[in-house]
């Protein structure tokens, strides 16, 4: 479980094949420093399970469920990701509850700079977009965010200057894939509605 506030930007050095899926090695001394094997750790708002610590680096399995359905496939060497430690019972919750399973990859579709402000607008598949609603919270590649219009194909966010700093969501550029979390209490909802038509 996370909450989506992003604690640092890792980088890919290696991307090593292991298949039917891969290994990725990432480097972010300050994360690693407190990370073990065995510990969940959120990439671009994936949670994977450390497999290996090195000095600097600690590596991650990714099967193919995985990589089909994030944008992890995509990663190569030198690919910034958002980093997060799982939650410890009794931490500050900045953001929502992030499980770090993602539901979809979405587009960048547009993207209007304000000067150091910035609104997005990402293209979505239809079926995520019954779980998302206007002032409801959404994982974009792990930054949790707050949705401000929904439509049934796609929907936007408002970014401040210390997230587009902090963050993959600064340089990404219109056409960019990113991971995409609804908010855990929507799929439930969803679910309770379609289930009375069983």
């Amino acid at each position: 479980m996370f909450s989506g506030i992003v604690e640092a930007l890792g980088e890919v050095v290696e991307v090593r094949s292991e298949p039917p899926g891969c290994r990725l090695i990432i480097r972010e001394p300050k994360i690693v420093a407190e990370t073990a094997v065995a510990d969940s750790i959120s990439v671009n708002g994936c949670c994977l399970t450390v497999v290996e610590v090195d000095r600097d680096t600690m590596g991650f399995q990714a099967g193919p469920e995985t990589l089909s359905r994030t944008n992890l496939g995509d990663l190569v060497p030198g690919s910034p990701v958002n980093l997060e430690r799982s939650l410890k019972v009794g931490d500050r919750i900045g953001g929502h509850f992030v499980s770090g399973h993602i539901d979809g990859v979405a587009t960048l579709a547009e993207r209007h700079d304000m000067g150091e402000w910035s609104n997005f607008y990402f293209r979505i598949p239809r079926q995520l977009s019954l779980q998302m609603a206007s002032k409801g919270s959404v994982a974009v590649d792990g930054v949790s965010l707050t949705i401000v219009d929904s439509e049934p194909e796609r929907f936007s966010v408002a970014l401040i200057p210390y997230t587009l700093a902090v963050t993959t969501l600064g340089p990404l550029k219109v056409g960019g894939k990113v991971n995409i979390e609804t908010d855990m209490l929507a799929k439930y909802v969803q679910r309770l509605v379609e289930a009375q038509k069983w």
